[in-house]
C-alpha cells in the first residue's frame, strides 16, 4: 500500500474543512439571505441546521475516513465487506463529479447569456440594438 499524505497542522485541516464546507455560495449568499429573510431569525435557523445536520455528517465522514484510511468507495467496502455498501461511496463520488460538470455547464451558459445580453438589447419593433456601454467586448 502506498504512503498517504497527512495534514501538516490541525489549523490547516480545520481551515481546509471550513473552506470546503462553507463554499463560495454561502459566502456570497449568506448576507443576501439574512437581509431578505428577517435577519436574526434566519441566522438562528441557519446555525441550528449547521449544528444538527452538517456537523454530524462531517464527523461521520471524518470517522469513516480515519478508520479505513481509504478512498470513499474503498472505505465503505472495508466497513461492510461482502455487501453492496461500496455503492454508497461510488454514489458520493458520482454526485460530486456530476455537480462539478453541471456547475461548469451552468456557469458557461450564464456567462454566454450575460455577454449576449450586454452585446445587444431589444429595441423598438423587437430588433436587436447594439449596447453602447459594452461595445468594447
Amino acid at each position: 500500500m502506498s504512503d498517504r499524505g497527512t495534514w501538516g497542522s490541525r489549523v490547516g485541516f480545520v481551515l481546509a474543512g471550513a473552506g470546503s464546507a462553507v463554499g463560495l455560495g454561502n459566502i456570497w449568499g449568506f448576507p443576501t439571505r439574512v437581509g431578505e429573510n428577517g435577519g436574526a431569525a434566519f441566522v438562528l435557523v441557519y446555525l441550528v441546521c449547521v449544528i444538527f445536520i452538517c456537523l454530524p455528517i462531517m464527523i461521520a465522514e471524518l470517522a469513516i475516513g480515519r478508520r479505513t484510511q481509504s478512498d470513499p468507495v474503498g472505505a465503505y467496502a472495508k466497513l461492510r465487506p461482502g455487501t453492496r455498501w461500496w455503492m454508497a461511496g461510488g454514489l458520493g463520488v458520482a454526485a460530486g463529479a456530476n455537480f462539478t460538470f453541471a456547475s461548469g455547464v451552468m456557469g458557461s451558459g450564464i456567462w454566454c447569456f450575460i455577454v449576449l445580453l450586454c452585446r445587444s438589447r431589444v429595441g423598438p419593433g423587437l430588433h436587436l440594438v447594439q449596447c453602447e456601454w459594452c461595445s468594447q467586448w
